[in-house]
């Protein structure tokens, strides 16, 4: 026999008003996942806006594309080490936009005109607004984007790329680069190591992963970044193992070599970078570790 208490008692009957008064309760529904697509900064008098014009899961092994050369035990250990699978892998593809006040400038442009014209409308601008776009190299990830159903993406751009990966294409048999770049040769300036496509804008060879592959450093007052492009491709993979052959790189043994020298010299200047496939805001910086680099991501330092 259970014996209920006078206290038990008045505290029961005082909460049946207040149970009685609740509402039912609602079902929650279950939402999609979410990430950030824009991450907007500035770099002295220059406007820096990174885009995340597409990230997909790769079902492919991820040792069929980078560290081919190593045993498999390694690759699993520095994955594990890294707090990432060894069987499958996140793949983001990042443009950038500079506003340099004069001039909006976009830095490659995704996989297609729909994405990249997405995320730029995402950013709080237009595909029209874009009047100078560079490529740092012409793979399809990059050059992608630069038509949509037959026609410029960029209506007002002029076109900005390497001398020595444009005609290095241009003697390839290469659908991408014959439907999408091509045909705006007659709208392209052709740059060298050390040239600038506006003040404060200066574009530095990288080659290795294509033949004339660039990557351009932004400077504005004491202030510089680096956007690399796909000097390094992962920041585990490829980063910090810089000398791990990468299946994407034309010249494995120049990429290599390019990989530590940039990589050497981003640790010795503490200087910020952008990697075009960076896992998404893509900014970080680079230190040393052993024989290899280490990715540290960028926290709060642009905020400030």
């Amino acid at each position: 026999m259970i014996r209920l208490t006078r206290r038990a008692a008045l505290g029961s009957a005082a909460a049946l008003p207040f149970a009685a008064a609740l509402p039912a309760r609602a079902e929650a529904p279950r939402l999609d996942p979410s990430h950030p697509t824009v991450r907007r900064f500035d770099l002295g008098d220059l406007q820096v806006t990174v885009l995340l014009a597409n990230t997909l899961t790769n079902p492919t092994p991820p040792q069929e594309i980078f560290g081919m050369d190593v045993d498999a035990e390694t690759f699993a250990q520095v994955s594990r080490d890294a707090f990432i699978p060894d069987d499958i892998s996140q793949f983001f593809f990042t443009p950038t936009l500079v506003n340099t006040g004069d001039s909006l400038i976009l830095f490659d442009t995704g996989q297609t005109g729909a994405d990249i014209g997405r995320v730029i409308e995402q950013a709080g601008h237009s595909t029209d607004q874009v009047d100078t776009v560079v490529l740092t190299h012409m793979h399809g990830d990059h050059i992608g984007g630069l038509m949509t159903d037959g026609a410029p993406t960029f209506a007002n751009a002029s076109y900005v790329t390497g001398q020595t990966e444009y005609d290095a294409w241009a003697a390839m048999e290469s659908e991408g680069f014959e439907t999408n770049v091509r045909p705006l040769a007659d709208r392209m300036t052709f740059l060298s190591d050390g040239d600038d496509v506006v003040s404060g804008v200066t574009a530095q060879a990288a080659f290795g992963h294509t033949p004339g592959h660039m990557m351009y450093r932004l400077s504005s007052g004491d202030r510089s970044l680096m956007l690399t492009a796909d000097m390094t491709n992962h920041y585990v993979w490829s980063l910090a193992h810089p000398d791990w052959e990468v299946k994407f790189d034309m010249d494995k043994a120049a990429a290599a070599e390019t990989r530590r020298r940039v990589l050497g010299m981003l640790a010795e200047e503490r200087m910020p970078m952008i990697g075009y496939h960076m896992p998404f805001p893509a900014i970080g910086y680079v230190e040393t570790r052993g024989d290899g680099f280490h990715w540290v991501p960028e926290s709060y330092q642009m905020m400030l």
